[in-house]
């Protein structure tokens, strides 16, 4: 094993925890598999358990840069590889043209130099040993992204035309993440480690809200776990995630509340609940669901 992985689950999951992220062992074991195994981690879950931040919490514990790739309808290749800078092109060419030189196919290939190129997340991941590249929402790009991903994953190495092949060195730790609002195809899940992420455990979130705001009042702490328990097992449109719940108690402590009363309710409920539909059944119920 690269000694520069942690030596056991135990090791790396204490190295999450540190960075504020806690995992159930399962998830812990697939970053563990991942990691020594150098294939991609592909996790599936609702909005707001933890995928993207899953890959934020490796980086962190690991000291390696992240990469991110935002997914989104129409995304190709050329966009999640690189670019070429083209003022400093049409800069130099203007320059070569301004001291008369004629030698155009000399000119061309100058232009197509890597001086000129500007590589992008993907890129970026498989040129920087060690790193951490997200693919975020891969759900929301096209098929033929997905096509693109795959071979690209499958080598961990890219072509560029006017360049040839660049491969990584040591292939770079890499989450794609899915909200699932459509199927993705098997071919790209079977070249990954694949991890369902499920809303954590009352236990688990309360460390987890109880690490990024150590004085909330164990009452209030109590009382937001209770009222989002309750929200996740109430059919919402969009039940709150992790996410959700940290926004909740950030509000609440802004707001001076020790507790949850009816009025601290609706003034924070655009925190917890973020579909208008689910806000208005909440107000019809007079704040029932998120009352202790």
């Amino acid at each position: 094993m690269n000694p520069a992985l942690p030596a056991s689950l135990e090791d790396l999951s204490a190295a999450l925890e540190a960075t504020g992220y806690f995992a159930e062992e399962t998830v812990t074991a697939s970053v563990f598999l991942a990691l020594a195994m150098h294939r991609p981690l592909f996790c599936e879950g609702e909005p707001g358990v933890g995928k993207t931040a899953l890959a934020h919490a490796v980086s962190k514990a690991m000291h390696w840069p992240l990469f991110r790739l935002q997914c989104y309808e129409g995304l190709d290749a050329s966009e999640a590889l690189y670019s070429w800078d083209f003022p400093r092109q049409l800069l130099h060419m203007r320059v070569a043209e301004s001291t008369g030189r004629q030698d155009a196919a000399s000119l061309e290939d100058e232009l197509y130099d890597r001086k000129f190129l500007q590589p992008r997340a993907i890129l970026r991941a498989f040129e920087t040993t060690p790193s951490v590249l997200l693919i975020d929402e891969i759900d929301r790009a096209d098929d033929e992204f997905e096509a693109f991903l795959l071979e690209a994953l499958s080598e961990f190495s890219v072509t560029i035309p006017e360049l040839g092949t660049i491969r990584a060195a040591t292939p770079p730790f890499v989450v794609v993440t899915s909200n699932r609002t459509r199927e993705v195809h098997d071919a790209l899940k079977r070249r990954c480690l694949y991890q369902w992420i499920d809303h954590p455990s009352p236990a688990r979130e309360r460390a987890i809200i109880e690490r990024r705001f150590p004085a909330i009042p164990p009452v209030l702490a109590a009382q937001i776990l209770n009222a989002v328990t309750r929200l996740r097992g109430a059919g919402m449109l969009k039940a709150p995630g992790v996410a959700e719940s940290l926004d909740w108690a950030e509000s609440l402590l802004a707001l001076g509340a020790s507790e949850i009363s009816a009025r601290e309710a609706a003034l924070t409920l655009g925190t917890v609940v973020k579909y208008h539909e689910d806000q208005s059944r909440i107000r019809a119920g007079k704040f029932e669901l998120l009352l202790p």
